[in-house]
């Protein structure tokens, strides 16, 4: 089986955690990003779910900028249950 290089940019203080862990596991980087590729193949999907944060949802941006706007004009601040309950 030919192989190939590819080249990633992450933020060097993950990139040392996964190694770490990755040891750990007895694995390199290569096996395990290896590992995540081939199941993303053969379940044709990210093996994981993935879910936004509720906090950035579209409701709250706008509690969000409603209360930046209220600042903004000197009115006070609505109550904290305003926002959306994580």
């Amino acid at each position: 089986m030919a192989t190939t290089s590819i080249t990633i940019r992450m933020d060097e203080k993950l990139k040392k955690q996964a190694e770490i862990l990755f040891e750990d596991m007895g694995l390199n980087m290569t096996t395990a990003i290896t590992m995540f590729t081939k199941a993303v193949v053969r379940q044709n999907k990210i093996p994981f779910e993935i879910t936004a944060d509720p906090f950035y949802s579209e409701a709250n941006i706008r509690v969000l900028e409603q209360r930046i706007a209220n600042i903004e004009a000197g009115i006070s601040i609505p109550k904290e249950h305003d926002l959306i309950e994580v």
